[in-house]
């Protein structure tokens, strides 16, 4: 963002310099000037989305800025295609109110000064990023919009969701295209050109991540918390890592996972698989086996009886490679966050 935002300040100096007449350091200043007037509208157009979605009762985490764009993360999806469309289309209204001011006063305002020179290129980059986000493809706003309007025809957010991610990917081919079409024709420069090229690949990808959103929360159903739990074999404190690795052997469960027990039984830690695989072999009849543990008190606690949708949202509020799985004050297994995964995304797990 500060390379962007560097490269904005000297072109646009470059030019408030040749075009106005302005002294080299004024001209330079003028060009950060509107690097902020830019970030300015990004953040406007970013409120428009939060505020709406705050109307409607959908909180907001945070929101992220960069220079030519930005996204505000929710808490939680629209409960309603006609929310999910207010939500989307309201960004895109607001760069265009801010498009309509700036052209109003770039109007009124005499040829050839700093002021409208500034509010021109506000004017021309509002009105552009509020053309360019309603756009029908996933990650654009117009691509969420498009969204709402499949899932009130299809009644399924995840098809909807695929579907408009499609529809994403091949705005990026199309766009693309004409690019390249107008750079031969000598419309555009080469530099132009790249940095077009630059923005179809980011909504490219765009594309892609929200294609696999789609399809994995459709299998969110697919995920049943007691049957992924892996069962536990206890072994007391101070137990060679050796031998703990011996008893998990000749357990005849699957997928077994070491745990730690005090004197009295509790359990107080899980072996780390990852650490203890690093131990070097002739040293495990040496290494305690809590040496390659992690206390109880830091790992997330499930309790059975979750939904496959909120198992996710669990793991996504707290990261780990491993919870506890309780029924009550009992611990009666564990999960692993690669078994969860490996529901969602059964390809690249096969392939991993």
């Amino acid at each position: 963002m500060l390379l962007l935002a560097a490269l904005v300040t000297i072109v646009y100096g470059n030019h408030a310099r040749e075009s106005l007449g302005l002294a080299q350091p004024w001209a330079y200043l003028v060009g950060s000037g509107f690097v902020v007037c830019l970030i300015g509208s990004v953040l406007l157009h970013e409120l428009g989305h939060a505020l709406t979605a705050r109307r409607f009762g959908i909180g907001v985490r945070r929101i992220t800025l960069e220079l030519l764009s930005g996204w505000t993360e929710m808490d939680r999806d629209a409960p309603t295609p006609r929310v999910d469309a207010l939500v989307s289309l309201a960004g895109p209204a607001v760069s265009l109110v801010l498009g309509g001011a700036a052209t109003v006063a770039t109007l009124l305002l005499p040829d050839h000064t700093l002021l409208r020179e500034v509010a021109f290129q506000l004017a021309l980059s509002n009105v552009l990023v509020a053309f360019f986000n309603v756009l029908p493809g996933l990650p654009l706003d117009g691509g969420r919009a498009l969204r709402a309007l499949l899932w009130a025809v299809l009644r399924d957010r995840n098809r909807a969701t695929v579907a408009a991610g499609w529809a994403g990917r091949g705005l990026a081919l199309v766009t693309a295209a004409v690019v390249v079409f107008l750079q031969q024709l000598g419309v555009i420069t080469v530099l132009g050109l790249v940095f077009v090229l630059l923005v179809v690949l980011t909504l490219w990808q765009g594309a892609g991540q929200s294609i696999r959103l789609g399809r994995m929360t459709g299998r969110f159903p697919l995920i049943d918390l007691g049957a992924l739990t892996r069962p536990l074999l206890t072994v007391p404190a101070g137990t060679p890592l050796g031998e703990a690795q011996r008893r998990r052997a000749e357990d005849p469960r699957p997928d077994v996972v070491l745990a730690v027990a005090d004197s009295a039984g509790s359990l107080t830690a899980l072996v780390d698989p990852v650490a203890a695989e690093r131990v070097p072999v002739g040293r495990r009849p040496w290494v305690s086996v809590e040496s390659v543990a992690r206390s109880r008190d830091a790992l997330t606690a499930l309790p059975l009886g979750l939904t496959g949708e909120q198992v996710v949202r669990a793991l996504q509020a707290h990261p780990g490679a491993q919870y506890l799985v309780t029924a009550g004050e009992d611990v009666v297994g564990v999960l692993r966050v690669a078994d969860v995964a490996a529901v969602l995304e059964p390809r690249r797990a096969s392939r991993n």
